[in-house]
C-alpha cells in the first residue's frame, strides 16, 4: 500500500551548456496530463525558436503512468536521461522539459545524454523535494442523532471535509490518509445505524 510519495515543492529552472548548445530545464509539479499538454504548448511558444523540446514526466503515487520523449534527438539520447532524473530522486506528479539551442557543434549520443541528464538535474537541485500524502475519499451517512458521535470520530482523527450535507438524514465526504483509512473505518463501523463507503477518486 503506498500512503506517500515524494514530488517537487514548486516550478524552478535549470541549465546546462556544452560546446556553443544551451540545455535550458524547467522543472513543474503536475496532476494530470491536460497539465502537462498545456505547459508543453507554453514552452515551445516561448521558445518556439529553439530546436528541440526534450521532455518526461511522471503520474500517480504508484508511479505507473509516465513518459519520456526526444523530441527529433536520437533515440533515448534526450528523454531517457531525463526521466532517469525522476526515477533516481523517485519523484511522480512533475514535468521535466529541457529547451535545446544547438550551437552548431554536434555532441554525439553520449554528450547528448550528459547534457539532458546534467540540465534535468540541475533544474531539480533548485527544487525542495516534498512528501505528500495519499487520501482514501470515504463516505459516511448516518441520522442526525448520531451527529456527536460521527463528529467525535472526526476530530479524533483529525479528518478533512471534502463535501457535508445535514438533514435528518446526513451525509459527508471525508479525506483520510491511506494509513488511518482501516482504523477510520473500523471507527465508523461501531457506530450504529451509520453507514460508511469508500468512494473512487
Amino acid at each position: 500500500m503506498i500512503d506517500l510519495y515524494k514530488t517537487i515543492q514548486s516550478d524552478s529552472e535549470g541549465i546546462f551548456k556544452d560546446k556553443g548548445s544551451k540545455f535550458l530545464a524547467f522543472a513543474y509539479p503536475v496532476n494530470s496530463e491536460k497539465e502537462i499538454k498545456e505547459k508543453l504548448a507554453a514552452l515551445r511558444k516561448e521558445y518556439h525558436d529553439a530546436r528541440h523540446h526534450c521532455y518526461a514526466w511522471r503520474l500517480e503515487p504508484e508511479k505507473t503512468r509516465y513518459r519520456a520523449n526526444d523530441d527529433g534527438e536520437p533515440s533515448g539520447s534526450a528523454g531517457k536521461p531525463i526521466y532517469g532524473q525522476i526515477v533516481s530522486r523517485d519523484l511522480s506528479d512533475l514535468l521535466i522539459v529541457v529547451v535545446r539551442y544547438f550551437g552548431g557543434t554536434l555532441l554525439g549520443v553520449g554528450g547528448l545524454i550528459n547534457a539532458y541528464r546534467s540540465a534535468a538535474s540541475d533544474a531539480l537541485d533548485h527544487n525542495r523535494i516534498i512528501e505528500n500524502k495519499v487520501y482514501d475519499l470515504l463516505r459516511v451517512e448516518f441520522e442526525y442523532e448520531r451527529m456527536n458521535t460521527v463528529m467525535k470520530v472526526i476530530k479524533d482523527n483529525r479528518l478533512e471535509f471534502e463535501d457535508q450535507q445535514f438533514d435528518m438524514d446526513c451525509s459527508l465526504t471525508l479525506k483520510v490518509w491511506k494509513r488511518k483509512t482501516e482504523w477510520v473505518l473500523d471507527s465508523f463501523s461501531k457506530i450504529t445505524q451509520c453507514k460508511i463507503s469508500l468512494l473512487e477518486e
